[in-house]
Parts: C-alpha cells; sequence; structure tokens
C-alpha cells in the first residue's frame, strides 16, 4: 500500500497530448508515483523513478484485470483515452468507448480503496449548436441535443454517475483544440501543422490554408494548450473545495479568442516558408489532396535532417485538417466557471503553438 503521504496517480493514455504533459508534471511534484497506461509505449519514454509504464489493451477485459488488479495503491485516476476503430458518433462507437472504461473501473474500483478522485477528459464537442448561425459560449450547464446523438463523451459521463455519484469525486474537463506533442494522438494539430510546414519547405512549396473564408476570417475555435489542460485536472483532484462526488464539469481552454488569418503568417515565418498574399488562403485546397503522395518526401525530410524515424500518418492528419478549417458552426466556450474557482492559468494560442512547434524540434520529431 502506499504511504499516506504519496498520491499514486494512474493515467489511461498516457502517451497522448495531455497525457504526457500530466505525467511530467505529476512526476516533477513531491510525494507523487505515476503509472501510465497504453497499448503501446512511447517513442521517447518517460525516465523517472517515480514513473511505471504499463502495456495494457484495455478493450480486452482479462488482460486489464490482469494488469491492473494489483494496482491498490491508486489515489488519482486520469482517463485521457479513447478508442478509435469506429467513426465517432456511432453507437458502435459508444458501446466499444463504454466497454474499455468498464474494464478498467472493474479491475481497479475494486481494489483502490484510497481512490479519491476521477478525471475525464472530453471536449468541446460535448456542446451541440442549436443553429450553426448562432454564435453562443458554451457553459457547463449547455443542454444536451433533444434527440441524444451518439456522443461517446455522453456515455462516459454517465457511467460516471451511475458508478461513482455519492463515492468518489470525479471531474469532467472539455478542451477545445488540443496542441501538444505526441507520436500516438490520432488528432494531432501540431504535429499535422508541423509536417506540412517542413514538406513546404523542403519542396518550395507555398504555405496555404485550405478552408473556408468564415473559418480563415472567424473565430471557430478554442485553442487547449497541454500544459493548461494538465494542470487544470491536477487542480480539480487535488482541491478540495472544487472536488465533488456528483461531478464536476469544467470547459479546459486558453481563454483568447483567435483567427487562422491572424495564426497563419505566424506559422509560416515559424516554418522558413514562402507565404504570397494572395496564395494565403484558398477554398480550393485539401490536405488530403495535396499531401496523398508526399509520404515519401517525409522519409527524405527525417533522412536528411536526422529526425526521430516516424512515418507521416505518425504525425499528421490530413483529413483532420481539413475537417477542422472548414467546421460548419462555431464551439467556442466559457471560461467563466473555471475563472470563478480560481483557476487563472490562461495562454495566447499562438504562443501555445509556437511552444510546442520548438518542443516537437526540440525531441527532434520535426525539423
Amino acid at each position: 500500500m502506499a504511504d499516506r503521504a504519496c498520491s499514486v496517480a494512474i493515467i489511461f493514455g498516457v502517451t497522448g497530448l495531455v497525457g504526457r504533459e500530466l505525467a511530467k508534471r505529476l512526476i516533477s511534484k513531491p510525494k507523487w508515483k505515476v503509472y501510465g497506461v497504453a497499448r503501446n509505449p512511447e517513442i521517447i519514454p518517460i525516465k523517472s523513478s517515480s514513473y511505471h509504464f504499463i502495456s495494457c489493451d484495455l478493450l480486452d477485459p482479462v488482460e486489464t484485470k490482469q494488469k491492473l488488479c494489483l494496482l491498490q495503491d491508486v489515489t488519482h485516476l486520469f482517463w485521457i483515452t479513447w478508442a478509435s476503430q469506429h467513426p465517432l458518433d456511432t453507437p458502435e462507437c459508444c458501446e466499444q468507448n463504454k466497454a474499455m472504461l468498464c474494464n478498467a473501473l472493474n479491475a481497479i474500483l475494486p481494489m483502490a480503496k484510497a481512490l479519491k478522485h476521477f478525471s475525464l477528459q472530453t471536449g468541446m464537442s460535448n456542446y451541440v449548436p442549436v443553429n450553426g448561425k448562432t454564435v453562443h459560449l458554451f457553459d457547463e450547464e449547455w443542454p444536451r441535443p433533444a434527440n441524444e446523438s451518439c456522443n461517446f463523451y455522453y456515455v462516459l459521463e454517465d457511467l460516471l454517475h451511475e458508478t461513482l455519484a455519492g463515492k468518489v469525486g470525479w471531474s469532467v474537463h472539455r478542451p477545445g483544440l488540443l496542441m501538444g506533442s505526441s507520436d500516438r494522438s490520432l488528432f494531432n494539430f501540431i504535429g499535422s501543422v508541423c509536417v506540412y510546414g517542413a514538406v513546404c519547405k523542403h519542396l518550395n512549396l507555398p504555405f496555404v490554408f485550405g478552408g473556408t473564408r468564415e473559418c480563415w476570417e472567424e473565430s471557430y475555435i478554442d485553442g487547449s494548450d497541454a500544459r493548461l489542460v494538465a494542470e487544470q485536472q491536477i487542480w480539480a483532484a487535488t482541491s478540495d473545495e472544487i472536488c465533488s462526488t456528483h461531478g464536476q464539469a469544467l470547459n479546459a481552454i486558453n481563454g483568447s479568442s483567435f483567427t487562422w488569418k491572424q495564426i497563419w503568417p505566424s506559422l509560416a515565418k515559424k516554418f522558413g516558408v514562402t507565404m504570397p498574399e494572395e496564395d494565403m488562403f484558398s477554398e480550393d485546397f485539401w490536405f488530403t489532396t495535396a499531401m496523398a503522395d508526399k509520404n515519401k518526401v517525409w522519409v527524405e525530410i527525417v533522412k536528411k535532417k536526422n529526425l526521430i524515424q516516424t512515418k507521416m500518418e505518425d504525425l499528421a492528419n490530413w483529413q483532420f485538417l481539413d475537417i477542422l478549417f472548414r467546421l460548419p458552426a462555431k464551439i467556442l466556450g466559457s471560461r467563466a466557471k473555471v475563472d470563478r474557482l480560481g483557476f487563472t492559468m490562461r495562454y495566447k494560442t499562438l504562443d501555445s503553438i509556437l511552444y510546442w512547434i520548438d518542443f516537437m524540434r526540440d525531441e527532434r520529431f520535426i525539423p
């Protein structure tokens, strides 16, 4: 069993954008031990005597129980993972993600008698605009749609209500567009834009923004720095005045609005690529089309710049960029609740992007 003065975290999805940052922050604090769970280890592992990696397929209930049932000392659980085998917003996606969380809870809860808090990370896709043309700052009390669409976020929250209500404190964190560094994240904005910038520079191609004019000129989504999201989860998990056994939903966003039109020139400068004003924006440019034949180019860049060996798809998701830059409705959140409760960390989204570009360069993922 853990020493009474020691807090023990288990992070599910430790190789993702927020999971990595969360693990690093916790092990840097005194008297924290961290278990990190993921199916596959990172290319760059976390090295610390306070950190223990566990490879586990959470979709396998037998393997999950075998590998997790002995972790009796866990005091804080962070769920930052999801199963992506099925398309989003489908019954199959909901069922699979519920099964994965059930497997983990069934293995952990009977043994972790000292569990104090469960932190669930979902996202701003929790909110569904009533009218695509109407601008709302979504707060945490925004109602679910009347038709109860197949959103696995709702399924996971409902499961926690059923399982933990009145027993263990828990919170739900809803970030917007995540900004961090990982080679194990499906929706990796920083990785995608970095690979795109590197290819443009290598081939001397213009650094074009492909999307709708509305997404180019107007604020459509909030940025969420992985440092902020991780710190907010730690704050909520360790603050007695925040902790609630009935659940606490919290938006996890940077706090300043932005447009891609404002940010794109700074990214071009950062990557050292050309961006003539007339070629800056194009509704006809699609990343999935433009990058479809560039896999070998990335192999050349990795070799020439002596980077860590990755495939293009390890870092970049072109379909994700095409969707992101063509959002049909604005999904902008309110920070009023976390501000009122005393969480003060904020970032300007451009500063977040530039920080994580430098971070990925330092790790030799990008040139």
